[in-house]
């Protein structure tokens, strides 16, 4: 039993997924300083009342730069090429006080549903120049205080066919921007593309994190050269692909070859249930095809993966609230994840994307951040299958937000 004349916080009586009892969490500098069943000590307390307790969820994808645009569609974008070019259009007017404002909605959203890291794609292009990037900066800096906000830019609308693009590219890494993206089946000379990114990964000493092969169709991918580049550059444990929807479109033999590869180079995937499903399989007369990789089955093949948000309200998604929870309760859902396979779902949304993101200071752990977010529930078991309320959030120790619990008021007699 640990003594000490005070602690900063203590968290008293608080379920976590690695303990089958109840424990106290004790707070100091803003950091754990100490686990264990019955801390003696002062401090302020704060009595979780046996509900479970998350080191926050991990988003490791979505776009913060082009949220909450449905207002400004004047008609309904079907196919992946129509929203590219309908926020292409758009985005040429976007100015770094409407960029912010979007992403301000969006991030306290995310906040107040138990986010407390994230990784937000930003385009870089002509078109936008560096405006969405000055605002997403301004958000890391404004909001850091509840959620650590990780800027990766990428050019959305290729790379050597876009005069500019690189140049401004440069200029964010330069700045500030802590991984580039890619978008090669944007491009007309897709491998270039590729070499590029990584080229310029190298140089800056940058995660990799990649828009690939978003489509149905088997017969084609680009897979095979960021395998390529990955493992001519020891790269490996430092590159994730977004979407892959292709893979859900392989034959089994074809899958698990794949998957032995991507295992193989240390290619992580992020799967992005509310835009795979809403733009894949649009033109499917019958018996659509959901066009979602099975993320939870590529993690039992040694395939690191994470499930992630994407766009919220805009040509790409017309949903969305940011809550990745929600997200890990309907990817449950159209994956037919069993319930053995629940908890597994869990850490789509929180320890594999933090292993993704090479996040090392992660998890409640002595010595981390006291990064906590509560749920109302008492089995972690079930918190994908009961989508309990988060109701209390904390960031280096500080209380960032409160959810009261709902009151049910009954008729009496």
């Amino acid at each position: 039993m640990t003594t000490q004349t005070a602690f900063d916080l203590i968290f008293r009586n608080t379920l976590l997924r690695s303990s089958a009892t109840p424990v106290d969490i004790g707070v100091k500098g803003g950091r754990i300083a100490a686990i264990e069943p019955r801390l003696a000590c002062e401090g302020v307390e704060i009595d979780v009342g046996g509900r479970l307790a998350l080191p926050g969820f991990v988003d490791t994808h979505i776009h913060l730069d082009k949220a909450c645009l449905l207002e400004r569609c004047g008609h309904i974008h079907g196919t992946l090429g129509d929203a590219i070019r309908a926020v292409s259009a758009m985005k040429r007017n976007f100015g770094i006080d409407d960029v912010y404002a979007r992403g301000a909605r969006v991030l306290e959203r995310a906040i107040l549903h138990g986010t407390t890291r994230m990784r937000t794609h930003v385009e870089i292009d002509p078109r936008i120049g560096l405006r969405s990037f000055e605002a997403v900066k301004a958000l890391k800096r404004d909001y850091a205080w509840a959620i650590d906000l990780s800027v990766c830019v990428f050019p959305q609308e290729g790379l050597t066919n876009d005069p500019g693009a690189e140049e401004l590219l440069v200029q964010a890494l330069r700045d500030g921007a802590e991984a580039i993206g890619g978008c090669p089946y944007t491009d007309t000379d897709p491998n270039a593309h590729l070499a590029r990114i990584f080229d310029l990964a190298q140089q800056f000493d940058l995660d990799v994190d990649l828009h690939l092969d978003f489509d149905l169709d088997p017969s084609w991918s680009h897979l095979d050269e960021v395998c390529r580049q990955t493992e001519q550059r020891n790269y490996g444990g430092r590159v994730a692909i977004g979407h892959a929807t292709k893979l859900s479109a392989l034959p089994p033999e074809r899958l698990k070859a794949t998957t032995a590869q991507l295992a193989r180079t240390g290619i992580a995937v992020t799967v992005l249930p509310a835009t795979d499903l809403y733009l894949m399989g649009r033109d499917a007369s019958h018996n659509a095809p959901r066009g979602l990789t099975l993320a939870h089955k590529l993690v039992e093949s040694g395939v690191l993966c994470s499930v992630a948000t994407n766009n919220v309200l805009n040509p790409f998604t017309p949903f969305g609230d940011a809550s990745l929870l929600r997200m890990a309760n309907f990817y449950a859902n159209v994956a037919h994840a069993s319930v053995g396979e629940f908890d597994t779902c869990l850490d789509l949304v929180t320890e594999l994307p933090a292993r993704l993101m090479n996040l090392d200071d992660y998890g409640i752990k002595v010595g981390n951040p006291a990064d906590l977010v509560v749920l109302d529930i008492r089995d972690s078991r079930f918190a994908i299958a009961e989508l309990p309320d988060i109701v209390m959030g904390f960031k280096n120790g500080r209380q960032t937000f409160e959810r009261r619990r709902p009151t049910l008021f009954t008729p009496r007699n």
